[in-house]
């Protein structure tokens, strides 16, 4: 260990990405929250405008809390692990079938408040580890409320309805596209992002999310 490593860890000792403990290992996770990840089972959502796509986890628990700490509290570090995570999904459910990778981008408004746009990181991170270079292919033109405001699908719909625009298509057009995402929850971003890219000449849509809500019965 260099000895400002040692001093960085000294002032900020290493805390877990999920449960937020100090960690007494040299991983970016305890041991415990690693073995109860909610690992994601079954078919991912069917999202409009895609042929199909893949996610890592159930939005729950710890990891829940974890990812709200990571888009609204500042911890943007967290997106090299989420994104290492991504990456081992994205290589068991959907290798062979993108050629670019890009991501559902915020608007400039919420990014400039954030202070950065959580799915560009969750995408530059997953990217170094297949890599490839992300490619932006969309811009959002609207500021409308945010989706997890709105309750109904149809609402949450309407709310993204022509909020994005095509950046130079020449560099996905008749490619096929795997889109990036945090949530996925009635899919209408994805889908909007989607519908977008088609439009603008992209042979296909396929996405990776880093997490859905678990389906109540």
């Amino acid at each position: 260990m260099s000895i400002l490593s040692w001093l960085l860890d000294l002032l900020y000792p290493p805390k877990c990405v999920v449960c937020g403990k100090l960690l007494t290992v040299k991983a970016p996770v305890c041991p415990h929250c690693l073995d109860a990840l909610p690992e994601f089972d079954g078919a991912a959502p069917s999202v409009r405008f895609t042929s199909g796509g893949a996610v890592s986890f159930f939005y729950e628990g710890k990891l829940r809390e974890s990812f709200l700490r990571f888009k609204f509290g500042g911890s943007a570090y967290y997106a090299q692990t989420y994104g290492a995570w991504m990456a081992h999904t994205i290589c068991d459910k959907l290798a062979g079938t993108y050629d670019v990778l890009t991501w559902a981008p915020v608007s400039r408004a919420r990014k400039r408040k954030r202070g950065y746009d959580q799915a560009a990181l969750l995408c530059r991170a997953l990217g170094a580890r297949l890599g490839l270079e992300p490619v932006q292919t969309l811009g959002k033109i609207k500021d409308p409320p945010a989706q997890s405001t709105l309750a109904g699908a149809e609402q949450r719909r309407a709310n993204v309805s022509g909020a994005y625009r095509a950046e130079q298509p020449e560099r996905f057009a008749g490619k096929r596209v795997l889109i990036i995402d945090d949530i996925v929850t009635t899919g209408a971003t994805l889908a909007e992002c989607s519908r977008t890219l088609l439009q603008a000449g992209a042979s296909d849509v396929v996405y990776a999310a880093f997490a859905a809500p678990r389906k109540q019965d």
